[in-house]
């Protein structure tokens, strides 16, 4: 696959994703019992908004350049923001965390983290953002795979899947995923991260997996209306077994990116399948 996250590091999907992120880890880890974590598709960990991938699309100017320089960003974005001022101790926005370097900053003794990736190049630089945690470990391994086997060996488990998309199988593999894992642990926490583009597809996603999940929070953040299927309009959230009371901060965190990085006619909405 040729999908390399440093593309988009940084873009309005980020600040969605990592909203969300840091808010189901709070929660999670209010209990004491210890937790693993295991990221499917983890990426490089952390990336370079100054190299020349991420420069060619340019997608982090109306993402997370917008979140640090205003001032009416609400508290969910707070973890994200202070762990963007961290990579940068001389000031800017030159490094943004990914997903792995968030989850393993949030890790407590006791809990484990299993960050998966398949390329090469990417999992000698997880490696390296991961070296420091002593919780943590990147595997070179598919991720499905991998959230399947964790989910079966008992203790709590939240498991973050988070495809490129690039592949026509993308979402059965997700939905199959959920059932097996739903079927050895039916207490694990599942967060999906979908591109939106088009509504059949979110919604026949949706309809897929509501068999084995019956319990789903679904934050979409839609910057434009859902008209063209060739394009990403926006992005959605969609979590199994999700704590409950965050509501409030996710619908805060997605009305934030659409009221401020959307076109009109954009609409942000948190809900609960079946409520």
């Amino acid at each position: 696959m040729n999908y390399r996250h440093a593309f988009h590091a940084g873009n309005f999907a980020d600040l969605v994703k990592h909203a969300t992120l840091t808010l189901l880890l709070d929660a999670l880890t209010a209990d004491a019992a210890p937790l693993t974590v295991v990221d499917t598709h983890a990426g490089a960990g952390g990336y370079d908004l100054d190299g020349e991938l991420a420069r060619r699309t340019g997608e982090a100017a109306q993402g997370v350049f917008r979140l640090m320089a205003a001032d009416d960003a609400p508290a969910p974005f707070d973890r994200l923001k202070a762990a963007v001022r961290r990579g940068n101790p001389g000031g800017g926005v030159r490094f943004y965390p990914g997903s792995p370097s968030l989850i393993a900053a949030g890790l407590r003794k006791g809990d484990r983290y299993v960050a998966c990736e398949l390329r090469d190049d990417d999992v000698a630089l997880l490696r390296q953002t991961l070296a420091p945690f002593p919780g943590a470990r990147a595997e070179q391994t598919d991720g499905f795979a991998m959230a399947g086997r964790e989910a079966g060996k008992g203790g709590r488990v939240f498991i973050l899947i988070d495809p490129p998309f690039e592949r026509s199988d993308d979402y059965a593999r997700i939905a199959a995923t959920l059932a097996a894992v739903m079927l050895l642990d039916p207490d694990a926490c599942v967060a999906v991260w979908l591109p939106l583009k088009d509504l059949e597809t979110f919604d026949s996603f949706l309809r897929s997996i509501e068999p084995a999940c019956a319990d789903l929070l679904v934050v979409e953040a839609r910057l434009k209306p859902l008209t063209d299927p060739m394009k990403m309009n926006g992005c959605a959230m969609v979590i199994a077994n999700a704590p409950p009371g965050l509501e409030p901060d996710l619908s805060a965190a997605a009305g934030w990116v659409v009221a401020r990085l959307g076109e009109t006619g954009g609409k942000a909405e948190v809900w609960r399948t079946g409520a």
